[in-house]
């Protein structure tokens, strides 16, 4: 596995291999039911969850809706308090902006704390580029980056890795990146942590630039917040001079009142946790008090695009929980890797056909890659409703239409690929218009049911190559009705008509 998600194959085709992975199964799905099964309870102990659910999804749609006011806000507010800002209408150009205020510090390594921002915009390989090293400091990050691998999750992405496997990559690469691991290193959980925090202390201790991401932006003070579990991210955030955030629009929230119920929507829906064990807030800079410099680089990149769309925009709501992902039975049988985008799971399949257009064969399969269950739905802190917007950019792949990217509207053309099942779909409005063709089509579908084959033939192979053709009933359910219930229905008519006369 290369450390880029360019030319990552289409869906189907990445599940296929992944699938038959079965250590990556067995560690992805011991993960995830352990994980949904503890934030059941978490969620359960809260008699106004389903309150504090609508309260959330309220104030996201309230933001979106004026996020132009609440960015301008957001902007002065930041500004006053010391910190500088930085628009960025997309990955190259967020990418340009960090690369040179890095530069401009004259230090050559970073320290990072985990965002998903940063990993959208292939960050860490544009400043490689320009020869300054990134350091995560997450430990699953951590992980991620010394096997040259990619994350798999949003919450744990170094979930598709196993103790031995972590042991044997601490052991091969951590020398190469700093502090070796220790010798006799066991896949005992405390000696792989102890591990990467004797690794981390120096890297901590010598950093001069850190950069972050965030879980929200308070518009009213210009406060940036990240909830983490390990302590990183206080480190990233204190101990360096220069402090550069990476944040896409959408995390803003208007008020510190607003950031209260998303401070405990998150961390029961994330780590099953009653509150994070570190919350860390700043808000601009404060002589003599944590870096003395910072910036913050407000992330497009296909969010405006997004916002346009009415049925899509409920994505941005997404608050990066992961709760979608612990719930989805294909991503527990997929695994991350194959959404080939740091989003990956249910959200994934929403959110980066969004932001990079459905034009590439990935991106227009992402919609597919959902039995529509809806589970993600029922456990969303946000109540997006992914079912529904998974058929909506469904429908977009298969008709294909106008699309706006970066201000430049362009016309998709339809996927390849998906002729047979427009043309099926044509066939089938016609027949529902016409009940004479759809009954006499039933009576001879089910006097031929003994000839029909388990696989389709032609465009149909592909679809039924990973599922049976099911069976045709003998009578179809119209005739049932008219054999078992039509014959009692005229008898009470004709009941009823004696007794009336």
């Amino acid at each position: 596995m290369s450390g880029t998600y360019l030319g990552m194959p289409a869906f189907p085709r990445a599940a296929a291999a992944s699938t038959r992975d079965t250590r990556l199964r067995a560690n992805l799905t011991h993960a995830t039911h352990t994980i949904r099964d503890k934030r059941a309870r978490a969620v359960a102990e809260l008699d106004d969850w389903a309150r504090l659910r609508a309260a959330g999804a309220a104030i996201k749609d309230r933001m979106l809706r004026h996020l132009d006011h609440y960015l301008e806000r957001l902007e002065t507010a930041v500004t006053e308090a010391g910190g500088q800002v930085h628009w960025a209408a997309d990955a190259d150009e967020a990418n340009r902006i960090v690369t040179r205020l890095v530069r401009e510090t004259g230090e050559t390594e970073v320290v990072k704390v985990k965002s998903m921002a940063t990993q959208e915009i292939g960050l860490n390989e544009a400043l490689a580029e320009a020869g300054i090293r990134a350091y995560e400091t997450d430990l699953a990050e951590l992980i991620v980056q010394l096997g040259n691998d990619l994350p798999s999750h949003i919450l744990v992405p170094a979930i598709h890795r196993n103790r031995s496997e972590i042991r044997a990559i601490f052991r091969r690469e951590m020398a190469s990146w700093g502090r070796p691991a220790p010798e006799g290193l066991s896949d005992s959980p405390a000696e792989l942590a102890e591990a990467a925090r004797l690794h981390l202390r120096e890297k901590f201790l010598t950093a001069k630039v850190g950069i972050s991401g965030a879980n929200f932006m308070v518009a009213d003070t210009g406060t940036l917040v990240v909830v983490e579990s390990e302590g990183n991210g206080r480190m990233c955030l204190t101990l360096p001079e220069t402090l550069i955030s990476v944040v896409g629009i959408e995390k803003t929230v208007p008020t510190w009142q607003d950031l209260e119920v998303f401070l405990q929507l998150l961390p029961r829906s994330s780590t099953a946790e009653r509150m994070n064990p570190y919350t860390s807030t700043w808000t601009g800079t404060t002589d003599g008090d944590g870096p003395q410099t910072f910036h913050l680089v407000l992330l497009d990149n296909g969010r405006t695009d997004t916002l346009a769309d009415t049925v899509g925009r409920q994505a941005l709501r997404c608050i990066r929980c992961s709760a979608c992902l612990n719930v989805c039975p294909v991503y527990e049988r997929a695994g991350g890797h194959a959404y080939g985008s740091p989003y990956p799971g249910p959200i994934g399949a929403i959110l980066t056909p969004q932001l990079r257009g459905t034009a590439g064969k990935l991106e227009a399969s992402l919609p597919y890659a959902s039995s529509l269950c809806g589970a993600c739905y029922e456990v969303c802190p946000v109540a997006i409703d992914i079912p529904e917007v998974l058929v909506h950019l469904r429908e977009r792949v298969v008709e294909g239409g106008p699309v706006t990217r970066g201000g430049v509207r362009t016309v998709l053309k339809p996927a390849r690929g998906h002729a047979a099942e427009r043309a099926a779909m044509r066939a089938a409005g016609w027949a529902f218009d016409h009940p004479g063709a759809l009954r006499a089509g039933m009576r001879l579908a089910a006097r031929t049911r003994r000839l029909h084959p388990r696989r389709l033939p032609g465009p149909g192979r592909a679809w039924s190559d990973t599922r049976e053709l099911p069976a045709v009933p003998a009578e179809s359910f119209r005739d049932w009705w008219q054999r078992t219930r039509g014959e009692e229905a005229r008898d009470e008519a004709a009941r009823g008509e004696g007794s009336a006369k």
